[in-house]
């Protein structure tokens, strides 16, 4: 049985809600990157099975803690 795609991409309220919720905790920092240079971050986060924010916040955590150890 073969079904249809659906267009339908409307949140609901209570979803609405709870991305707003989710996203309230955090702030935006933005980092201007070359096309290129996103290119290998996503994909050596990827390698190291991360996500290429969760391999930003590792490379910052680890840079401040090096940096303060020194």
């Amino acid at each position: 049985m073969r079904r249809e795609k659906t267009t339908y991409s409307k949140l609901s309220e209570a979803r609405r809600r709870a991305n707003k919720k989710y996203n309230d905790r955090f702030v935006e920092i933005k980092v201007r990157v070359t096309p290129e240079k996103r290119s290998i971050i996503k994909e050596h986060a990827e390698a190291m099975g991360e996500s290429a924010t969760a391999f930003i916040n590792r490379a910052i955590d680890e840079a401040m803690k090096r940096d303060l150890s020194e």
